[in-house]
């Protein structure tokens, strides 16, 4: 039997006009995580990352995409984590402009086989840079 989450997904203080559900198995990794979930709020996938288990960053037990001196590594499967329904976590994605994303563990099922990660359901939109003009960039 493998675990199956469903979790809430929306940017801090955003939760009710900004949101996505995504299914995910218990064998994804956290980097998995992050993964879709920067799909799907159309962010791109070049910055560091850490996933705040209490919700505060920069903290030495965060699990992180690249952690120095042996650090708990965002390679663990989710499954591993010993989360509950009800539980709820951060992802702090781009150290720089300090995107955090509030994660709620919604529901845990017991699945015969292991299924795709997906977004189930999605409302409202973000932009990762809102200030960003291309024209000006080119024009440099």
């Amino acid at each position: 039997m493998e675990k199956q989450y469903l979790m809430k997904v929306y940017p801090a203080g955003r939760g009710r006009e900004v949101y996505r559900n995504i299914e995910i198995c218990g064998d994804s990794t956290l980097d998995e995580l992050c993964q879709i979930i920067l799909e799907a709020f159309d962010f791109t996938d070049e910055h560091l990352y850490e996933f705040c288990m209490d919700n505060r960053m920069h903290r030495e037990y965060n699990y992180q995409s690249y952690p120095e001196d042996g650090g708990p590594s965002t390679d663990i499967a989710l499954a591993k984590l010993g989360l509950c329904k009800g539980q709820k976590f951060s992802l702090h994605y781009d150290f720089g402009d300090d995107w955090m994303f509030t994660i709620t563990v919604s529901k845990i099922s017991e699945i015969q086989e292991k299924t795709e990660t997906c977004i189930i359901k999605s409302k409202g939109n973000i932009q990762q840079y809102p200030n960003w003009d291309e024209e000006e960039w080119e024009n440099e």
